[in-house]
């Protein structure tokens, strides 16, 4: 009987009929070749006669031994496959002596190597970066991408190999429709803020939860060495975050970290430097424009002209020298990195270990920040049934120095003396002026502040062998986070007694996590069933010691008993808990129908005693791969279409722990005229305090076309957050001014649209562009019960948080108008308001909603060009239609005495601006930041 077979990755597979012949297992065929059909003569066992034999191995990108690999003779069904070490044997006919081998593995790009009578032949693999794409990871698990039914996003990994950052959520920025990554501060070593569709609390965290290799990471992304970082997965909506509960409702960051393969040990060294520059400095008046203004200042005023503010800046002044303070404050910056890592391993025992060594020098002096990182993981199989790893991590930042003040240096007069005859700091360089120190006093304080992060994680996965599918794994980490902060600031800084402060914190918590996966196929059905249990504790104790009066500065902060002023010494313990189950099944048909449940059930111990600290977070998903359907399965346009709807909730503690409980604080009291010490009242608890929750709904589609060269996704979102935890005011009488309470709603609803395409695809140029664009939407729906807005706290229903809510200016009163019937008290020169109320007077009802501080919608665009190993990329990041305070403009004149950037300006009567006011307008309407001269908002 005729029999056929089916070659499916580098396996025989028996189609129908019978006879004599089987082909090898694959646990037998290794190394050894087999071949259905040749013109050769067949031998007496029905097996082709062997002409050639040829050796030789299959290698992965990093020369490690690929084992299972297949190797087939083009044309032919003679083949075989690699043993464990990726050595191959293959007997081919001389027919077939000059033809070409062809070499697949999964994951790799096939590859063909003719043969030209050669009997030693070695190939090396490259990866397909859309077969690896094809698996991502979701939340305790992986998946294939086909049948992801919620909110997944990978973020390239081209991104962290290529970009030099010492943060790797810089690396993010603008990469991931719907998340918004914002640096607040260009200093070495600042954490950024990342926001995952909107803030979706008040009083809460909004940032995401981070886990790393499977499990919680307790540090931040400072901690971590990009260069460790095999991938990263981004979970928005309801259905992927679910499965963490309370810990997923601001959205989830997956981090899988480099393990070790199958190979000789490979040595990498990856390393850059290059220098960095201050970017769009403010350059402040010269000394003779700030002498101009001086005296403009005192004409508007009507006071006795001199040419500079103070008596200590005129021997400068008729000298003709002026100092550059942002030249002396600031210097060109320096950032480097040098990683060092090893891996390989045998079938049985896998490892990767790293070191890594990053600094960066700020361009403000002082300001620096360094980090050594040194990370070892180790996988083995100790059985067919038992596999156990580890994950051990420490990391050092060190962000010490003494640091110069870059906003002094930008308004300090132009004619003060930075050094004395000695060469050490003045400490006031425009005397007798003694609000304005010298900018340089931080270089000449010691300052000290240092955390370490030491993290130990274990595994252990049981798949009996009589229960196909089964498998059990035991997650276990522990972190010990110790935090140390010096500052000592004697008389080379104007401090006469000297002053020294002692701060050390440390942060332990430990996570155990229980988990049961099975997956199980079914003819066309797959099934994957997920169940957890897993316990949480998180402790933290600081210390804070404060003291001054010490006789000399020789030893400083080294012994802080020494000062003549009794020390002040704090300190504060907190400790919290969370026990959680979890149970989750993914469904699928022929890769056509997909359908996810989701319950989690969180208990927290930072809840009152009269509530349920326990919540259940459910969520459902379904997904429909249209692709995948006969009527578009051999379509030659339409690679991917893919339906996904999903519906969640989840869960934010929202507070920190004992806020659930009544306070007091000591007090200290005078009792028959001796001093004793009682308690007064500090904070009152509510025992009723439960979940904050987030409830929300996602519409997406999914895309590929033209053999997946244009490929993307369009997703909708709303999202509703419930019962948040807000402090309500309650009558003073009752002894406390406000209660925390489960009040208020906020609605996030928004857009996201990601397109990736290869523009041109040739053997040695490539041209490929990512683009993302999303818009979010936040509203405050409901606040304290009664509809009323919270404008002390500029919260207002119907409109965004972060809400700027100010007069509306119109421009600034000129000479020859008469402000007194509207604007009592107003001067040509100062700003002109909208009368809203049209009752003819400016007051406080004029104020209204101008905006929000939230942007309307954000983008990034990437474009890569590569030519034969050489590549170029091009990354543009925008955020649009933000309202904020220009910070550029909010200087504090001081009675026209400070220095200010020629770029803001000022009216004079001769120079009527009507966008900048006088220097004698003292802003008595508080607009914008109070007591701050000319602060009208602009868009950008």
């Amino acid at each position: 009987m005729k029999r056929e077979w089916l070659l499916l990755c580098g396996t025989l597979l028996s189609l129908k009929g019978t006879d004599a012949f089987s082909a090898p297992s694959t646990a037998s065929r290794a190394g050894s070749s087999w071949s259905l059909a040749s013109s050769a003569a067949p031998d007496k066992a029905g097996l082709l006669a062997p002409d050639l034999t040829i050796t030789g191995t299959v290698t992965d990108e990093n020369g490690g031994g690929l084992p299972g690999a297949t190797v087939v003779v083009k044309g032919t069904t003679i083949g075989t496959g690699t043993d464990d070490k990726g050595n191959f044997t293959l007997n081919v006919p001389e027919v077939n002596a000059n033809g070409t081998l062809v070499v697949t593995f999964v994951g790799y790009t096939p590859q063909e190597v003719p043969i030209n009578g050669r009997t030693t032949i070695s190939v090396q693999l490259r990866p397909d970066a859309q077969a690896l794409n094809e698996v991502v990871i979701v939340g305790y698990g992986t998946q294939k991408r086909a049948d992801v039914t919620g909110s997944v996003v990978s973020v390239p990994q081209d991104r962290l190999d290529k970009i030099p950052v010492s943060n790797v959520a810089q690396a993010l920025q603008g990469a991931v429709a719907g998340v918004q990554i914002t640096g607040g501060s260009s200093v070495p070593g600042n954490q950024p803020n990342i926001q995952i569709r909107g803030v979706r609390s008040i009083t809460a965290s909004t940032s995401p939860y981070l886990i790393v290799d499977g499990v919680p990471f307790p540090g931040n992304l400072n901690d971590i060495n990009p260069n460790d970082i095999a991938s990263i997965e981004i979970l928005k909506d309801a259905s992927s975050t679910a499965i963490y509960g309370t810990r997923g409702s601001n959205g989830v960051i997956l981090i899988s970290t480099k393990r070790g393969k199958t190979g000789k040990p490979q040595i990498r060294y990856n390393g850059y430097g290059g220098p960095e520059y201050l970017n769009n400095r403010l350059t402040p008046l010269s000394g003779p424009a700030f002498s101009a203004k001086w005296q403009e200042f005192t004409r508007q005023r009507g006071i006795n002209l001199t040419p500079v503010p103070n008596t200590g800046e005129l021997a400068n002044y008729e000298a003709g020298i002026t100092t550059d303070w942002m030249d002396l404050v600031t210097q060109q910056g320096f950032i480097q990195d040098h990683n060092l890592s090893i891996s390989g391993g045998t079938d049985d025992v896998k490892y990767f270990l790293s070191g890594d060594y990053f600094k960066q020098q700020g361009v403000v002096k002082g300001f620096q920040f360094q980090r050594i990182s040194l990370r070892s993981n180790i996988d083995a199989n100790l059985t067919p049934w038992l596999r156990i790893g580890t994950s051990a991590f420490y990391s050092t930042n060190n962000d010490d120095g003494g640091r110069a003040d870059l906003s002094l240096a930008q308004v300090s007069s132009p004619y003060g003396t930075p050094f004395n005859p000695d060469g050490s700091y003045t400490i006031f360089p425009q005397p007798p002026e003694q609000l304005i120190r010298n900018p340089l006093l931080g270089l000449a304080t010691t300052r000290e502040s240092r955390v370490n992060q030491l993290t130990g994680t274990g595994y252990a996965e049981v798949e009996p062998t009589f229960v196909s599918g089964l498998k059990y794994r035991l997650n276990a980490t522990y972190s010990y986070r110790p935090y140390r902060s010096t500052f000592y600031e004697g008389r080379a800084a104007g401090n006469l007694r000297g002053t020294a402060q002692l701060l050390n914190d440390e942060r332990s918590n430990y996570t155990i996590e229980n988990l049961l996966i099975y997956n199980k196929d079914i003819d066309q059905h797959h099934f994957d069933l997920t169940a957890l249990y897993s316990s949480q504790q998180n402790d933290y104790f600081t210390t804070t010691e404060n003291a001054s009066g010490f006789i000399n500065d020789a030893i400083g902060f080294n012994s802080i008993g020494s000062g003549s002023n009794t020390p002040t010494i704090s300190s504060y313990s907190e400790s919290r808990a969370l026990v959680s189950q979890m149970a989750r099944l993914n469904y699928s048909y022929d890769s056509r129908y997909l359908f996810t449940v989701t319950a989690r059930r969180d208990g927290s111990s930072v809840f009152g005693a009269n509530a349920d600290k326990y919540a259940i977070f459910p969520s459902v998903a379904v997904g429909w791969n249209i692709a995948n359907e006969a009527f578009l399965r051999d379509n030659s346009l339409i690679n991917e279409l893919k339906l996904r709807f999903s519906y969640g909730t989840t869960g934010n503690e929202g507070i920190n722990p004992y806020q659930t409980i009544t306070g007091n604080a000591l007090l200290q009291y005078a009792y028959g005229g001796v001093s004793a010490i009682g308690l007064r009242a500090n904070t009152i608890g509510n025992v009723n305090l439960k979940w904050e929750s987030t409830t929300s709904t996602n519409y997406a589609i999914d895309y590929a076309f033209l053999k997946n060269r244009l490929q993307g996704s369009v997703e909708y979102y709303d999202a509703k957050t419930d019962n948040l935890l807000l402090a309500r005011q309650i009558p003073i009488i009752s002894g406390y001014g406000s209660i925390l309470d489960n009040i208020g709603r906020v609605q996030n609803r928004g857009i996201e649209l990601s397109i990736n395409s290869v523009n041109i695809q040739q053997p040695d140029f490539t041209w490929e562009t990512a683009f993302n664009i999303s818009g979010n939407r936040n509203k405050v729906l409901e606040l304290y019960g009664n509809g009323a807005d919270d404008i002390g706290n500029r919260r207002f229903i119907g409109k965004p948080l972060s809400a700027i809510y100010d007069y509306r200016v119109t421009g600034v009163w000129q000479v020859g108008e008469d402000p007194a019937g509207l604007d009592p008290g107003a001067k040509p020169g100062d700003l002109k308001f909208a009368d809203l109320n049209g009752d003819n007077l400016i007051n406080s009802q004029d104020r209204e909603y101008l905006g929000t501080q939230l942007p309307d919608y954000s983008a990034g665009l990437t474009n890569t060009f590569s030519y034969k190993g050489l590549s170029l990329r091009i990354f543009f990041q925008t955020v649009q239609g933000v309202l904020k305070n220009n910070g550029i403009l909010n200087f504090v004149d001081l009675g026209g005495r400070l220095n200010t950037p020629e770029e803001v300006g000022y009216w004079t009567p001769e120079n009527q601006s009507q966008s900048r006011p006088g220097l004698n307008y003292n802003n008595p309407a508080a607009t914008a930041t109070p007591a701050t001269p000319a602060l009208p908002v602009s868009r950008t």
